[in-house]
């Protein structure tokens, strides 16, 4: 009984570190591209693909990292990794913005980043 609620809060902790360092690594990126495009004539219509680019590989690290030391189900740890971190975007974008809702982009940003967080958590178990 202990070895399995041992097992369960590490696997908690894991995704969670796997969503922190998915967030981590998006700002880290943010603040690249931002400052590309502050100091380079970059249009703005290159805005919406790298922020679903900088997004994927956001949650593909963090997915990937949290799901090293899990060893097993994978998909369902990075679906909820990438699941988890869409979530908090989109909490911090809705209080941010007042004006924030769902539109195709918003629903393409949900579907990427369950994708990337169920091949990243594959990547992450399958990592000797």
């Amino acid at each position: 009984m202990q070895i399995t609620k041992n097992y369960e809060n590490n696997s908690f902790i894991n995704l969670i570190k796997g969503v922190g360092i998915s967030l981590i690594v998006t700002l880290v990126l943010l603040l690249i591209f931002a400052t590309i495009l502050t100091y380079t004539e970059t249009g703005e219509e290159t805005i919406n693909p790298v922020i679903i680019i900088i997004t994927a590989i956001s949650i593909l690290i963090g997915s990937s990292i949290g799901n090293i030391k899990i060893k097993k189900n994978g998909l369902i740890n990075g679906g909820i990794i990438g699941g988890i971190y869409m979530l908090t975007i989109y909490l911090i974008s809705s209080i941010l913005n007042w004006n924030f809702s769902l539109n195709f982009q918003s629903i393409l940003m949900i579907i990427v980043g369950m994708m990337f967080g169920i091949f990243g958590g594959i990547l992450g178990v399958n990592k000797k």
